[in-house]
């Protein structure tokens, strides 16, 4: 599995990055970025359990004294990292949204070194500026109005939430297989969405759909291809690597994103952006090569 881990967490990030275009399509039906958040975590919960129920009933089975793990990973690092980042989402580009997302390898690092004692190497941190000057220069930062104070806030709190699940999922996973990890992770994260939202204001939204049945399709989909899979992947990889590593390689999300952009809103796609992508994909290779 170890030879497959960097596979799965690129594959991860590889669908973490077209999550822009569902968030896009589901504001067309006048739900707000929180509400629709809230949506993808409540629809991920569903079907992980469901998953998890016709797969191994045993993987539901978890220890009293654990539940602060999956309480971290569902309502500090899930539900805050989802909600930020479709804030962000709402208020600038998905480039601009992935930039600000993916100062986490930099968190994760340094948490790895406090918490798992992880050394933090030359290699580690020459990829992880490699990433992180690619991510730069994908996203197009320069202009004001790109960084509002706003999108700087709710940025940087979607990379401290999405980081934290690395450093919790590490816990857990010496413990518990991916898919209770992930499991949990969402049913803690959806009961916090459940207070978060308006579920009758969301119930009304749908009701007046000409065609309802499209849309709890779209968020069955939605849920499936931006959570269930992608978490289950990156979770799955991260029992077999070490979250900094992870972390990094992970920064394929933000080149996704930048090119989902510009094939399907039609943002720019700069010779900067070009530069970006080509600095994201040296530091994974770089972070792959055996010495």
């Amino acid at each position: 599995m170890k030879k497959f881990a960097p596979v799965f967490v690129l594959s991860a990030g590889t669908l973490w990055g077209i999550m822009g275009i569902f968030v896009r399509k589901l504001g067309t039906y006048g739900f707000s970025s929180l509400q629709i958040a809230c949506l993808r975590i409540l629809f991920g919960a569903v079907l992980f359990l469901l998953i998890t129920g016709v797969f191994d009933r045993n993987l539901l089975k978890i220890q009293p004294r654990d539940i602060w793990l999956f309480l971290g990973m569902g309502l500090v690092s899930l539900l805050m990292f989802t909600v930020c980042y479709f804030t962000t989402i709402s208020m600038a580009s998905l480039s601009v949204a992935a930039i600000l997302l993916y100062t986490s390898p930099i968190w994760v690092m340094l948490m790895s070194a406090v918490f798992f004692r992880e050394k933090i190497t030359g290699r580690k941190l020459l990829c992880a500026a490699m990433a992180f000057g690619g991510c730069v220069l994908v996203s197009g930062v320069g202009s004001a109005s790109s960084l509002s104070p706003m999108v700087l806030v709710t940025g940087l709190l979607s990379a401290v939430g999405y980081g934290l699940y690395s450093i919790f999922g590490t816990f857990a996973l010496r413990k518990y297989q991916p898919l209770t990890v992930t499991t949990y992770a969402f049913l803690f994260g959806a009961a916090g969405a459940l207070v978060l939202c308006n579920p009758v204001e969301i119930a009304g939204i749908i009701s007046t759909v000409p065609n309802p049945g499209s849309l709890l399709l779209l968020l069955v989909v939605t849920a499936f291809v931006t959570a269930v899979l992608p978490y289950l992947l990156y979770t799955v990889g991260l029992s077999n690597m070490r979250a900094s590593a992870a972390a990094i390689m992970a920064s394929i999300e933000p080149v996704v994103a930048t090119a989902a952009g510009a094939l399907v809103f039609g943002e720019a796609l700069t010779i900067p952006a070009f530069v970006g992508i080509a600095l994201v994909l040296a530091a994974i290779v770089v972070l792959n090569v055996k010495t």
